[in-house]
């Protein structure tokens, strides 16, 4: 932004950033020092009141928005799947048979690490700005994402979320895309609105919710039809049973079509391909 010789931005109303030097500047007396007397935007206590929770909510709405838009990335892969997972050869603590079911579903990461090692390379080929890798920024099959993004210097994408317990950033996103949510929905917003691939690997509540949050959109189209991908029919088969739903009425035999299975990141990758004719496209 161009100064002028004073140091104001050239505008012809003083720009936010200005008013509030101004504000540090002001002599320091009663009326100054109390929080009555905060620009609005710079009181961290007002902004954090219940009455501004909408404010809050656009705020973080807005925030990877734009940081986004400058970035240039239009599109993206997002990829789904349990923080418990591990990669192979690590141990899941616990002597109990959840730990040990954990353990068998390490090639879950790798085959995550290679979908993102495909969604990656060919974003590099738009100059990162399409199908660039996006994960809940955590441990498991989150971090496989990005750490199959890292694998061939693609940038990614992570959206973590403020958790009871702490979830940290896994170090393979590209720090300049690391965002922190305080609201689940606007975060699944964000996972959505660039997104032309869902891949969705064994996961817990949170990848249900993810999942099915998806489905209902495309269903209703609220969202444009993209590709859904389920990877490990087994775990599916045995955790949801989707032919119930349509024995049962609730959902009409079409809507299976909304979603595929596969086993391989190979599979996955020439579905996501198939969808948007890529090779048709290079």
């Amino acid at each position: 932004m161009r100064r002028n010789k004073d140091g104001r931005s050239g505008q012809a109303f003083p720009t936010a950033e200005e008013d509030r030097a101004a504000w540090e500047r002001a002599p320091s007396s009663p009326q100054t020092r109390s929080p009555a007397y905060r620009l609005a935007f710079d009181d961290p206590d007002f902004l954090l009141r219940d009455e501004m929770r909408a404010v809050r909510l656009q705020l973080e709405l807005m925030k990877p928005e734009l940081i986004l838009s400058e970035r240039g990335i239009n599109s993206t892969v997002v990829i789904f799947g349990s923080a418990r997972i591990p990669e192979p050869g690590a141990t899941v603590s616990g002597d109990n048979p959840a730990a040990a079911s954990l353990e068998t579903k390490s090639s879950y990461y790798e085959e995550a690490r290679k979908l993102a090692r495909y969604a990656s390379q060919e974003a590099m080929k738009h100059y990162g700005r399409e199908f660039v890798v996006v994960s809940g920024g955590g441990p498991g099959i989150m971090e496989a994402a990005n750490r199959g993004a890292a694998d061939v210097e693609a940038p990614s994408i992570g959206l973590n979320i403020v958790l009871p317990h702490e979830q940290a950033p896994n170090p393979h996103i590209t720090p300049e895309l690391c965002f922190q949510f305080h609201y689940f929905a606007i975060r699944k917003m964000h996972f959505l609105l660039r997104a032309k691939a869902l891949a969705c690997f064994p996961g817990g509540f949170g990848t249900l919710d993810e999942l099915f949050e998806a489905l209902c959109l495309i269903q209703t189209r609220k969202i444009e039809r993209l590709p859904v991908i389920l990877f490990g029919k087994s775990f599916w088969d045995r955790v949801i049973n989707f032919d119930a739903l349509v024995e049962e009425g609730t959902v009409s035999p079409q809507d299976l079509d909304l979603f595929c299975f596969v086993d391989t990141a190979e599979e996955g990758w020439a579905a996501i391909k198939a969808f948007h004719a890529l090779d048709a496209a290079i």
